[in-house]
């Protein structure tokens, strides 16, 4: 997996085949989360507490049932 960040600092997996289904992160004051198909319409700021939680169940789901 790489990752790759465009100038107003929001990253994006390429572990997507298509580069185009999956999220991408931008760490500021919080933690701001957008989906990569609609970039304008709007992302979630999530502060530390919130994204760790969030970081512990993808993690989960990712490992196994």
């Amino acid at each position: 997996m790489t990752v790759s960040r465009n100038a107003r600092g929001w990253f994006k997996s390429s572990w997507s085949p298509d580069k185009a289904d999956c999220v991408e992160v931008r760490f500021a004051p919080t933690v701001g989360v957008r989906d990569t198909k609609d970039r304008d319409g709007g992302h979630l700021d999530l502060d530390s507490r919130a994204w760790g939680a969030f970081l512990a169940q993808t993690r989960g789901r990712l490992s196994g049932p």
